[in-house]
């Protein structure tokens, strides 16, 4: 992926936000949905009496983000080496877990490919997008370049066959070497890439869906001929600061459907799960190569209480079932 902020602000948000679910050596290990999510009795306040939008009340709890687990639903993400050296490229190789402790070797395509896959530090300075190939024996194989020393998040987009849902799952991966570690960048509403100037309006309200638009520029002039990537005019990553929370965000359209345009405006709606600083990293095409920007944006506000016969806006619909749909 050839971007200017490859280096500098998206990768480092990732890992400050997504980092709090610490999936160390093989994913076989790791963390299970019982330990990670919370339980009825603890939901409430401490008198024993929920309250009426807490989960207790509402009889369910609230999905996680997704990416902060290395097991859900059955499946685990099993890095083969979580331990790399930092400041050369490494050939990340990981498997896919069913619940019988076998590898997947069936997916369903999503934005063009079987699997996507999210590499990025805590401190989020850098962000790689990687599209890695499958062997017949369900290993995956993807170069990743780890350019300073300390902890990545590893993130696996994918949907199973025969799964109605899609699943993230993450895992850390430790680059030894001399740590410096730094707080996320702090960015304004306009950011440049690659000679590229990307603007954003929108803001980001805890619990309720928002749109953000982001608007492409370069030289002066819009840009009017994006080109389709993983099947929109632009794929939006947006991470949780603190503990990496891997947010799914659904563009407005899509291209060749009569009423999206290519560009300038690039049009996404997401919700943030709590109020929070938050890494957006914007993947668009044009020219014929991909470029990156990227955000640093906060959530603020209270998230809208849910009863039992109104369900938050955080929650993914039936139609969507939780899938990461672009």
């Amino acid at each position: 992926m050839n971007t200017a902020l490859k280096i500098t602000a998206f990768t480092a948000g990732l890992a400050t936000v997504f980092g709090a679910s610490y999936g160390i050596g093989h994913a076989t290990g790791g963390s299970s949905d019982d330990a990670a999510r919370p339980s009825a009795a603890h939901a409430g306040h401490e008198s024993g009496s929920p309250s009426p939008s807490s989960p207790a009340a509402r009889g369910k709890a609230e999905p996680l983000p997704g990416g902060l687990q290395i097991s859900d639903r059955g499946y685990t993400l099993s890095l083969d080496d979580p331990y790399e050296t930092a400041g050369a490229r490494t050939d990340l190789r990981f498997r896919i877990l069913g619940a019988d402790g076998e590898p997947v070797t069936s997916y369903r395509t999503e934005h063009g490919k079987e699997l996507h896959l999210i590499v990025a530090p805590r401190d989020l300075s850098t962000f790689q997008h990687l599209h890695p190939t499958r062997a017949a024996d369900g290993t995956w194989s993807a170069s990743a370049a780890l350019p300073a020393a300390g902890e990545y998040r590893v993130f696996a987009d994918f949907t199973p066959a025969g799964a109605s849902q899609n699943l993230t799952l993450g895992a850390d991966l430790h680059a030894a070497g001399a740590l410096r570690p730094s707080p996320p960048a702090v960015t304004g509403r306009t950011v440049t890439a690659d000679g590229y100037r990307v603007t954003l309006t929108g803001d980001l309200t805890p619990g309720r869906a928002t749109r953000l638009t982001l608007a492409v520029t370069k030289n002066g002039k819009p840009v009017t001929d994006l080109q389709p990537y993983l099947g929109s005019y632009g794929h939006l990553v947006a991470l949780r600061a603190g503990d990496l929370a891997y947010l799914h965000v659904h563009p407005d359209g899509e291209p060749g459907d009569g009423r999206t345009p290519s560009g300038p405006d690039i049009a996404f709606t997401t919700t943030a799960p709590s109020r929070g600083t938050y890494r957006l990293f914007l993947d668009f095409r044009h020219g014929g190569t991909v470029r990156t920007a990227a955000f640093t944006l906060s959530a603020t506000g209270t998230a809208p209480a849910a009863g039992p016969s109104t369900p938050s806006s955080a929650a993914p619909s039936p139609e969507h079932g939780g899938a990461h749909k672009h």
